[in-house]
This record gives structure tokens, sequence and C-alpha cells, in this order.
């Protein structure tokens, strides 16, 4: 998938990042060094589901960075996306200095 579409923001139902089974991980390469100091991830709610299930949401999700030689990773931040609250929630991240972001997806 392109970058774009994991960072649309189009977040209307049927424009979400489909994969098939229950893990799934993005990579997105900075033009420069950033300090990230917070990633965000929307959702719809259940009464915006066609079917009334968001039972593909991701939860469990973690960030990584890699330093600009591309040599040292570096853990972000552990979270959990959680679907009893708003659609929208931010993650504050670990202060890091990175040029690589990394997001992998658990179930």
């Amino acid at each position: 998938f392109a970058v774009a579409f994991h960072l649309q923001q189009d977040v209307s139902p049927g424009h979400c990042w489909p994969f098939p089974g229950f893990q799934g991980h993005v990579v997105i390469k900075l033009p420069a060094r950033i300090r990230p100091k917070a990633v965000t991830m929307q959702h719809i709610f259940k009464n915006g589901s066609a079917s009334g299930s968001i039972s593909s949401t991701p939860r469990d999700f973690t960030v990584s960075g890699v330093d600009a030689g591309g040599e040292e990773e570096a853990l972000l931040g552990t979270f959990m996306y959680d679907t009893e609250r708003e659609g929208m929630q931010t993650f504050s991240l670990k202060p890091h200095e990175v040029q690589v972001g990394e997001t992998r997806r658990g179930k």
C-alpha cells in the first residue's frame, strides 16, 4: 500500500487499510530527521459501521524508529487503541530522534 493511503484524511467507512489476517505493518521513510512526539490513529464508531461491528479495528500496536544510519531501532511506544473511546486517539511517543518511522499492528 502507498504511504499516502495510510496518511489520508478520509476515514469514512470503506476507506480503511484492509489486509488479510490479524497482523500487518507499514514502514514510512521520512526525508529528514524528526523528533516525533505523538502518533494519532482514527477509526469509525460501531454506529458508523454498516454491519454494526468494528471487530477489525486495530488494537495493540507499536511504533519504532530507526536512527539516521539505519542501524539501530528504538521502540517509541506500545499502545492499545480503545474501541470504547472516541474514534481519533493520540498516543505520546518516547523521545528519540529518528529518520525512518515504522508502525506494526498486532491483533
